[in-house]
Parts: C-alpha cells; sequence; structure tokens
C-alpha cells in the first residue's frame, strides 16, 4: 500500500485475492495512523445508489534505499477511529458533489 496508488490488493482470510480501487487516503495525527477507504473494482451501486466502501489503517514499509516497498492493512480498532474516518469521509463526498456541480 502506497499513498498515492491507485488500486489495492486485498487477500482475505482464505487466501483469495481481490482488487479494490483506492477511494483516498489520509494521516491522522490524532492516532498516528495513515489510513486508507476503498471499494471493490466494477462494484454496482446498490438500490440508493451507493457502494460498499471499506476503511483500514495501514504502515508503509520501506526498503533499504527508502522507497516505499508496500504495506500492510490493519483493521480500524476504536469507535474514535471510525468517528473520524466518516467524517472524513463525508467531507470528501461533499468536495466531489461541490466539483460536480462546477
Amino acid at each position: 500500500m502506497e499513498h498515492g496508488q491507485e488500486h489495492i490488493t486485498v487477500v482475505d482470510e482464505n487466501g483469495n485475492e481481490q482488487l479494490f480501487e483506492v477511494l483516498f487516503t489520509f494521516d491522522s495525527e490524532e492516532f498516528g495512523k495513515s489510513y486508507v477507504l476503498y471499494f471493490p473494482v466494477g462494484a454496482e451501486e446498490d438500490d440508493e445508489g451507493e457502494i460498499e466502501i471499506q476503511a483500514s489503517s495501514f504502515t508503509e514499509n520501506a526498503d533499504t534505499d527508502g522507497k516505499i516497498a508496500g504495506g500492510e492493512l490493519r483493521p480500524v480498532e476504536t469507535d474514535a477511529e471510525w468517528d473520524m474516518i466518516e467524517e472524513m469521509l463525508n467531507t470528501f463526498l461533499d468536495e466531489e458533489e461541490e466539483n460536480e456541480e462546477l
């Protein structure tokens, strides 16, 4: 997982790989973590026109040259983190809506 990456591959508990499109990433000073919001590539909207968006925290792994060499997704652990992620998502979606109206 790298900042600025457009797609990520997630391996589930059964070893199946699934390709996801990255909606956006952000860093939280409050929690000292980076977060990524993503959804399955080719996901269909539900009856309300919504797509299920997933969120994880991640740590970037640097190789010996200091370049980003992928990273590891981790589950979001606390309600406080979920509240902050939801707030960031709502802000992002509001900005997207405003940009579409221009």
